[in-house]
């Protein structure tokens, strides 16, 4: 049957599924307005590369160059969009409330779930991992870590991380759902934020730099790149600057790595069972981030005279500001003058420095074990 599709098409049916693929991505770009700036090329991308024009070369060219220019060689894109990322942060909200670290901590414990779940299915240590940091919900951090340990696996890695990123008004929900009762879900939470001064926003990037240097050495490339952002936002003297690292830099890089993305989308190397399990593995580290914030919040609750929301555990992982956003809306939903957003990017920013740190950790710990 194959053989026949081809002869008259030149299409296979893997190019065929890829396609239906790549229209799900858009679809879920446009109709749904899930990260579309990601999804959008990401989805065009693996149409393009599984047209049977690029089996010859001219696209699939084109599309390798990007990959090798952009991550291959020294992951200068996921470091080039940290600098964005960095310059949309604002960490106040978890500098006035520090405790919020330990959410974003907690909600790392996926990744090191995971990491022995897929050992114990067999995939080599330096794969093993690679899977595993899908849970940080970090695209850039998980690109990094597979390229540093030269996974195999990188395309279904990538596709995988960006795409849980976008999902998580779809993911996460019924999970929080699942853990919490509508009583806890209704806690409302008091904000009592207080101006920091410059001086200490100017420190804080710098500060957390060296200290993440010196622990997770791993790591000094990703916080330092994030951090030099977010000092390009604090500083104050560079607004045109910062304006071009959020807006222009982060959108630039965001296109060239979806379609960069599509570059490991060929369907000879995506449709295979190893590919659709590695999916599998990042969607329970996904979910096991999750309930780690969920839980630890809970648990918090047992000792506390003021309560604290545990749907604000969950925008632990990495994805800023989609998290912070799924929690705020969902605490509208139970309690219309619920406000949980402060609270809940407090938690999402502290993911985004822990994610960090755990890609480093991994990286430092594999790398002792070989």
């Amino acid at each position: 049957m194959e053989i026949i599709l081809r002869s008259i098409t030149g299409i296979t049916p893997g190019q065929g599924v890829m396609w239906l693929l790549g229209g799900g991505l858009i679809y879920l770009a446009i109709a749904r307005k899930m990260e579309p700036s990601l999804l959008l090329p990401m989805g065009f991308g693996a149409i393009l590369r599984n047209l049977p024009a690029a089996e010859g070369g001219g696209v699939r060219l084109v599309l390798e160059h990007l990959f090798d220019l952009g991550i291959a060689g020294a992951e200068l894109f996921p470091l080039l969009l940290f600098i964005g990322i960095g310059a949309m942060i604002d960490f106040q909200p978890l500098l006035t409330n520090p405790k919020l670290m330990l959410f974003g901590a907690a909600a790392q414990f996926g990744i090191f779930f995971t990491l022995g779940l897929a050992s114990a299915l067999g995939f080599p240590l330096p794969d093993a991992a690679s899977i595993a940091i899908i849970g940080a919900a970090d695209g850039p951090t998980s690109i990094f870590v597979a390229t540093q340990l030269g996974s195999r696996y990188l395309g279904a890695i990538m596709v995988a991380a960006y795409s849980y990123m976008a999902l998580v008004p779809m993911v996460q929900p019924p999970i929080i759902r699942l853990l919490t009762t509508p009583a806890e879900r209704r806690i409302r939470m008091t904000c009592r934020s207080k101006p920091l001064s410059r001086l200490t926003r100017i420190l804080f990037p710098i500060l957390v730099t060296v200290i993440v240097g010196i622990v997770a050495p791993e790591a000094a490339a990703l916080i330092g790149f994030l951090m030099f952002g977010n000092l390009l936002r604090e500083c104050g003297v560079l607004d045109n600057l910062t304006a071009t690292a959020r807006d222009v830099l982060a959108n630039l890089i965001t296109i060239l790595l979806g379609l960069t993305i599509a570059s490991r989308m060929g369907w000879e190397e995506f449709l295979r069972w190893d590919t659709l399990m590695i999916i599998g593995l990042g969607l329970v580290a996904f979910v096991f981030d999750t309930v780690g914030g969920v839980l630890l919040a809970k648990l918090w609750n047992l000792f506390l005279r003021e309560k604290i929301n545990p749907m604000i555990g969950a925008a632990g992982i990495s994805a800023f500001p989609m998290s912070a956003r799924v929690v705020h809306k969902m605490g509208l939903q139970e309690d219309n003058q619920n406000f949980l957003l402060m609270h809940a990017v407090g938690v999402n920013v502290s993911g985004q420095i822990a994610s960090v740190i755990a890609g480093g950790l991994i990286l430092a710990l594999v790398k002792s074990a070989l």
